[in-house]
């Protein structure tokens, strides 16, 4: 296997950057008290776009939210991580419950846009007035996703998971996909992997802890992180790894001889319940 064999699917929120970005926008911009009033009103999409009008009527500018976007916390080792894994030729993608305003900004701030192929979020532009627009990926007040999984009702990622590898098996292409996440939401694609995929999950995050009661759902070899350290470390041994179980003569294990990967076996932690609890 070539690292061109290999697709890395990443969240956004928490796991490239250090943060939620709509939590970060929010609170830096003040309007963190208004959020929470109309939380409890509606679902945190249509309540993203609600604040970007709240927050365009009071006078916050496009060039406002980039400024605040470009200060998001991002560790240099995550930035580094993913520059390597584009240089060595794996195929970089973004599965995030975000939207395409928030991501490209900071991405094209730390140089990063060029990084990945296709980014799967929440569609926003800017309409003729300057405000910002957000919409869900899946319009669930017409069409329910239906997913029985922990997923948001305007995104299930199982869904773009499987799209990915139908799109993959149309081209005939035998890739292994790594999939890194922290959230409720990253659940879902995570039980869509197969034998040969990967599923690095946040230490101490949501997915984490669901996957550790649930381990006999997800056929990934499982892989954690808790850090920007160990972000780079796993994964890149990782990719290591994998080029080099199919080139055993290869000279690739110069490259991160240092790194650890920490598994989760199946019997390593006790399960609570063998059916996925799913909050409401």
């Amino acid at each position: 296997m070539a690292a061109s064999d290999i697709v890395v699917i990443m969240d956004f929120d928490k796991t490239i950057i250090d943060w939620d970005s709509d939590n970060w926008v929010v609170d830096e911009l003040g309007a963190t008290h208004l959020f929470n009033q109309l939380l409890p009103t509606m679902p945190w999409n249509s309540l993203m776009d609600t604040m970007m009008g709240k927050l365009h009527s009071q006078g916050t500018t496009i060039e406002d939210l980039e400024a605040v976007l470009k200060t998001t916390p991002i560790h240099p080792r995550i930035i580094r991580a993913i520059r390597s894994a584009h240089a060595l030729g794996c195929d970089l993608k973004i599965v995030s419950d975000a939207n395409v305003f928030f991501i490209d900004t900071i991405l094209k701030h730390h140089g990063l846009r060029e990084c990945f192929s296709e980014i799967y979020t929440n569609p926003s532009f800017i309409d003729e007035e300057g405000r910002l627009r957000i919409f869900p990926l899946h319009d669930f007040s017409k069409h329910p996703h239906g997913c029985h999984h922990p997923c948001p009702p305007n995104m299930c990622k199982g869904i773009v998971i499987e799209r990915i590898q139908a799109s993959l098996s149309a081209m005939e292409e035998k890739k292994a996909i790594i999939y890194m996440g922290d959230g409720l939401g990253d659940f879902c694609p995570s039980s869509k992997l197969g034998d040969r995929d990967y599923m690095l999950p946040r230490k101490d995050f949501p997915v984490w802890d669901l996957i550790c009661r649930n381990r006999s759902l997800i056929k990934a070899e499982v892989c954690e992180w808790s850090n920007g350290d160990e972000f780079e470390h796993v994964l890149l041994h990782l990719i290591t790894k994998m080029v080099e179980k199919n080139n055993p003569n290869g000279n690739t294990s110069q490259l991160y001889s240092d790194c650890k990967l920490q598994t989760i076996s199946g019997n390593a932690y006790e399960a609570f319940s063998k059916t996925l609890y799913v909050p409401h």
